[in-house]
């Protein structure tokens, strides 16, 4: 009966130590949000657009704004961590294959970090990142933060004159 009562209490405490474990993969979570530190485009040959940052404990991001607003990074909104049982409702990628994920209350924009072995065999993957803003998903680039006013809202094919063929020399 001892025997019994001491592989119960051994049992028992085998399990709290795993508990305390989850709760520390937990805490390593957190820690890796930390990925997502610095800024995106949608292009490798674009100027950064969308800045993800660590301000008082909370993960926030900013947007480029237009030349004309007189600033460079509209103002910072705050980032949630999603559970991995969301990122189906974002994005079509096993979510054992995303290291985390956060995005707006709103869900308008949404980050994913894929893990970079992952990033690495999936042909689709030509980045570690992945971004879901309003209802489209795609990579995106993670590139050097610049303080360089761009105005994204700009028609750039606002200034072309096409001539026409027929006329001339």
């Amino acid at each position: 009966m001892v025997s019994v009562t001491a592989s119960s209490a051994l049992l028992l405490s085998a399990c709290n130590d795993t508990s305390t474990q989850a709760d520390t993969d937990v805490v390593e979570a957190a820690a890796d949000l930390s990925v997502f530190e610095g800024c995106y485009t949608v292009s490798h040959d674009e100027p950064a657009q969308i800045k993800v940052s660590q301000q008082g404990g909370t993960w926030m991001m900013q947007m480029k704004e237009p030349a004309s607003s007189g600033r460079v990074w509209d103002d910072a909104e705050p980032l949630e961590v999603l559970e991995s049982s969301e990122i189906p409702t974002f994005f079509s990628i096993d979510p054992d294959n995303v290291d985390a994920v956060i995005g707006r209350p709103d869900r308008v924009l949404v980050l994913a970090h894929v893990k970079p072995v992952y990033a690495n065999i999936d042909p689709l993957l030509d980045s570690e990142y992945l971004s879901y803003i309003y209802r489209g998903a795609n990579t995106i680039y993670r590139v050097e933060c610049d303080d360089v006013n761009t105005d994204i809202l700009a028609n750039p094919h606002a200034n072309i004159i096409i001539d026409n063929v027929g006329t001339g020399s």
